[in-house]
């Protein structure tokens, strides 16, 4: 069964007939169907291509969150939206459909439609900056800021959040990072973005029900931040920093390859997400300063190891965070899911792995990860006891020939990394036996 959705940016937009949802953005709290808030575009001459592509980001996104997925985990799903070009658009749409198929795990099918939506300009400019960074809240991200602030750049930092504490991070640490760099400009720019609850003033009121995967959220966040970048200038630089590991991010366990491994920063959607922007007239440099390097070895080579020791246990890299108010206590990564177990490999590279820092510590928390918070840790386990290759870099999907050797070494230095981490840190005498010699 195919989902339909209609993305509407006009009350003059006409609405397709039921059952399409319809994506309504526009009205108040009570009208629209997608809640947003956002800083993107203040005093920015943002071009209509930039604009046109966080909508359709944000409709493939609201559209994600809104299907359930089957029990077959694919998906159908039919999606329209405006355009102030739709000749150009249709020319992208080979490489934007390839691009959200591959993230998402499903089939989209994206129709465009004409738009003559004016161009919206400021009467007021916002200063020019050299570059702009996604900006998440986690150490990657926080260790590529440190990076092109310690190069002496005038950045902006872009955020994406929805429910949860992702908000409370990024606002943490870009005020601490403001604090220790007074003499350079430092911006932050946010965007709230997440399908509405149901309400009687839509004209056709959503479903309460949400899928709880959110795995084109990097479309989005890819989108604003290219927005910022558009809006200040179109050769201006957007980095994406994210550790080669995870985004290659070979499945664990045969039981998690396809679409059950995330491609978040994978090099094969990122460059068809590149070809897709350039297809429809944006021109600014998408970069990923860390895709053939382990997260430790980020720490490692950070040009700021003072503001890195001092702020990393503030940064969040964790897929439960809402664990710790579940065990009633402070704000802190899990310490079980992958992305955490990750981190403290990580930072246990550089001497600041630090149990203490998480709510469940996987090595002394055993009645706790008995259950299902351990699943990432055995498979983890399960994954370094299994003999690896060059080749197992492409079972996430394609990889260009000249890269392969690369990105197989970051996998490597990365499992050691891993190993090396649980070989010195594991108490169980099991678990003990059950890792292979470093």
């Amino acid at each position: 069964m195919t989902a339909s959705y209609q993305l509407r940016t006009r009350r003059g937009q006409a609405p397709e007939a039921p059952p399409t949802t319809l994506l309504d953005w526009f009205g108040g709290p009570s009208e629209s169907t997608i809640q947003v808030r956002s800083s993107l575009r203040h005093r920015l001459a943002v071009p209509a291509a930039a604009v046109d592509l966080l909508r359709a980001a944000a409709a493939v996104y609201c559209a994600d969150r809104l299907t359930v997925r089957p029990g077959t985990w694919t998906r159908s799903i039919d999606l329209s939206v405006p355009v102030r070009d739709s000749e150009r658009w249709n020319g992208a749409r080979k490489a934007l459909s390839e691009a959200i198929s591959f993230l998402s795990g499903d089939h989209w099918q994206i129709e465009y439609r004409e738009s003559t939506e004016p161009v919206h300009t400021p009467t007021e400019t916002s200063p020019p900056v050299e570059a702009v960074c996604l900006f998440s809240g986690g150490l990657d991200s926080f260790t590529g800021t440190l990076d092109l602030l310690a190069e002496g750049k005038n950045i902006c930092l872009v955020g994406h959040y929805g429910a949860g504490q992702t908000n409370q991070a990024q606002a943490g640490l870009f005020s601490a990072l403001a604090q220790h760099h007074k003499g350079q400009q430092l911006m932050l720019r946010q965007l709230f973005l997440q399908p509405a609850a149901p309400a009687a003033g839509q004209l056709r009121p959503l479903l309460p029900d949400r899928e709880t995967s959110s795995r084109s959220r990097s479309l989005l966040f890819l989108a604003a931040g290219l927005v910022v970048a558009a809006g200040y200038g179109p050769n201006v630089p957007l980095y994406i920093p994210e550790n080669g590991f995870i985004g290659i991010n070979v499945p664990l366990t045969g039981a998690r390859a396809g679409s059950l491994s995330t491609r978040t920063t994978h090099p094969h959607f990122i460059a068809s997400f590149s070809k897709c922007a350039r297809q429809i007239g944006i021109t600014n440099p998408i970069v990923n300063p860390f895709r053939t390097m382990t997260k430790g070895e980020i720490l490692a080579a950070c040009r700021d190891q003072k503001t890195l020791r001092e702020l990393a246990d503030q940064t969040l890299s964790c897929a439960h965070p809402e664990a710790a108010r579940w065990a009633q206590e402070e704000q802190k990564n899990c310490g079980y899911c992958f992305p955490c177990l990750i981190r403290r490999a990580s930072l246990h590279h550089i001497g600041l792995d630090r149990a203490r820092d998480y709510t469940y510590d996987v090595f002394t928390d055993v009645a706790e990860l008995e259950q299902d918070k351990g699943d990432d840790l055995r498979a983890l386990v399960r994954s370094l006891n299994l003999p690896s290759k060059p080749t197992d870099v492409l079972r996430n999907g394609p990889i260009p020939a000249e890269e392969i050797a690369d990105f197989a070494g970051v996998y490597a230095r990365g499992r050691r990394e891993i190993l090396n981490w649980m070989t010195a840190k594991a108490r169980s005498r099991n678990l003990r036996r059950q890792l292979p010699t470093p």
